[in-house]
């Protein structure tokens, strides 16, 4: 990809040597990073190897209680930033149209006053459609929380444009999108730096570096490395063939978000031993789906049964029993934990509430179970706001799995993760569906690699299912048109890593 050659021109942004410690902890150590107008810099590396940190610094933010050495030189223009978990930066409690024309507003102040209004809600409409959103009333009107989580994102990105920034910090942007989304991302951020914008791009996927960056700077364990080519991630199927009886069977489930539908008739079932992933573009009612199987949206019609035994639709409304039975592992992991409590308590406790397990023992357990996702003891014993979000992600669903779950629901738990521990995580979740530690696995992905590696593959598009079958058939040979375009964006990318873009 061509963008706007400057590398003569005054960086936008730099760092120079930064070190920074946190309890004695060193998270960064000597790193050096300059942004320049119009290039696209890719900062990558396993989850805490501190990119995240790397960005925020850029914004004059860091851990608490951190101790900071180096130099931080940002001059005089606003740098944007778009976060991994993008529902943090969106106030939970105002609509979206009134998010951004807040916004649009403050820009459009040295217009005449009668011009104003018109030309900042065409700013948002322009903004809208740079993200590829709809500027219709029906998003504008919704609250954060009606969006998924790649809608979301996308609104992040129309705020930083809005601002008229002239950096923009992207904390995994493509985390969590289906590739059409994703590949749309890579053209929005391409063009960001073909009208001079510096862009620093923090990402563990190398396929998205590779179609965008200009200069990549490799992060390990907080030091700037050499780039090393990624180990080759196993390919083994998560489930079996599938045993007889239906262990989840969802019938003719409908849900809304206030007066919109998000899903029309929705009906799948799930077999003992079966990996079911269920796919779709953002705002497709992937999210909604599962969410409705694990009782956290309680408002819908149509049934769920586990077993055979309908569920209440509300998780309150749930025997200790049942809500051990479905248990869900967030996409945004964050959001999901205390953030004053260590996380090994977070998650040991799930034993000791729903299983009725010693407190000793379900400590033990959760240690070993932490252990066995790359998470030792020394970060366990953290508060959340110490661990990356891919940690989270783990104790996440280590959490879920002290339930001892017979249908775990994972919403996009692997879009966070680098290759390795994406390929830990999975070998993981396929290893407990082959032990019978749970009888079945859904999951919610846009990785089509990911999605391939289950038994049976679910399609979704504008809140139906609408084309299911065995994982090879449905990638190798779609029918639906919706399938077609996400398996042709993904070969766009496959392509892409082949031609060493």
């Amino acid at each position: 990809m061509t963008h706007l050659r400057t590398a003569a021109r005054e960086p936008v942004a730099a760092v120079e040597g930064l070190r920074v410690e946190v309890g004695g902890r060193v998270v960064l150590d000597g790193v050096d990073l300059s942004l320049r107008p119009g290039r696209i810099t890719a900062l990558t590396g396993g989850s805490g190897s501190g990119k995240t940190t790397t960005g925020l610094a850029l914004l004059g933010e860091y851990p608490p209680g951190a101790r900071v050495t180096g130099r931080v030189r940002v001059p005089d223009g606003l740098i944007g930033y778009v976060p991994q978990h993008p529902a943090a930066a969106l106030n939970p409690a105002r609509r979206i149209g009134a998010l951004l024309l807040d916004i649009a507003r403050d820009r459009v102040r040295h217009l005449p006053r009668p011009g104003r209004r018109v030309a900042a809600r065409q700013r948002v409409l322009d903004a809208l459609a740079r993200v590829r959103l709809p500027a219709d009333g029906r998003l504008l009107r919704r609250f954060p929380h009606q969006l998924s989580g790649g809608q979301q994102q996308r609104v992040v990105l129309a705020q930083v444009l809005l601002l008229g920034a002239r950096a923009v910090v992207a904390d995994e942007p493509t985390t969590g999108q289906d590739p059409l989304t994703k590949r749309g991302i890579v053209d929005l951020l391409g063009e960001l730096a073909r009208q001079g914008i510096a862009v620093l791009l923090l990402s563990h996927d190398a396929d998205v570096v590779r179609a965008l960056a200009d200069d990549v700077v490799v992060l390990r364990d907080g030091r700037v490395r050499d780039a090393a080519p990624a180990d080759a991630p196993a390919r083994a199927p998560l489930g079996g063939a599938g045993r007889e009886g239906a262990v989840l069977d969802v019938r003719a489930l409908v849900a809304r978000h206030g007066r919109t539908p998000v899903l029309d008739r929705v009906s799948l079932t799930v077999h003992a031993g079966e990996c079911l992933a269920v796919v779709g573009r953002s705002g497709s009612g992937k999210t909604t789906l599962a969410r409705c199987v694990a009782g956290l949206h309680p408002r819908h019609d149509g049934d769920a049964l586990l077993g055979g035994e309908p569920l209440p639709a509300g998780l309150r409304d749930r025997t200790r029993s049942q809500v051990a039975g479905v248990q869900y592992v967030f996409q945004d992991a964050k959001a999901a934990f205390d953030e004053y409590r260590p996380v090994l308590d977070q998650v040991a406790r799930t034993a000791v509430r729903l299983r009725g397990a010693a407190p000793a023992g379900a400590r033990r357990e959760a240690l070993a179970l932490l252990g066995a996702l790359g998470l030792p003891e020394a970060k366990a014993v953290r508060l959340p706001a110490h661990l990356s979000g891919g940690e989270l992600q783990r104790a996440a669903l280590a959490r879920a799995v002290l339930a001892r779950p017979r249908v775990l629901v994972c919403d996009e738990i692997t879009s966070g993760l680098d290759p390795r521990s994406r390929d830990a995580v999975l070998g993981l979740l396929g290893g407990l569906l082959r032990s019978g530690r749970t009888d079945a696995l859904v999951l919610i992905t846009h990785d089509l690699g990911t999605a391939a590696r289950a038994d049976r593959i679910a399609v979704m598009d504008r809140g139906r299912i609408v084309e299911a079958g065995p994982s090879k058939r449905v990638l190798g040979a779609p029918e639906h048109p919706c399938t077609k375009g996400l398996v042709a964006a993904d070969r766009w990318f496959a392509a892409a890593r082949g031609s060493g873009r």
